[in-house]
């Protein structure tokens, strides 16, 4: 999982039934990519991303990994807003 400290109560409802899942794929291949350009390489992977969810409202939250994280400012798929 990505160093990023994930707060225990959510955002959206201040509820404390908050859960992550470990680091997952962000798609790819026949699914969404949620993170194009970020990966490793087409053939090795997509970028890795936490999920969070407040079981008390139902709010789900993606936090890119620290390598996605790397590679955003250089990216040609993503501009700074």
């Amino acid at each position: 999982m990505t160093t990023l400290k994930l707060s225990p109560t959510c955002p959206g409802c201040n509820g404390r039934r908050v859960y992550a899942s470990k680091e997952i794929s962000a798609g790819g291949g026949h699914a969404p990519d949620y993170l194009p350009g970020l990966g490793q390489n087409w053939w090795s992977g997509a970028a890795k991303l936490t999920v969070v969810v407040c079981a008390d409202c139902g709010l789900i939250r993606s936090f890119a990994g620290e390598e996605a994280l790397r590679k955003l400012p250089d990216s040609k798929h993503w501009r700074k807003l």
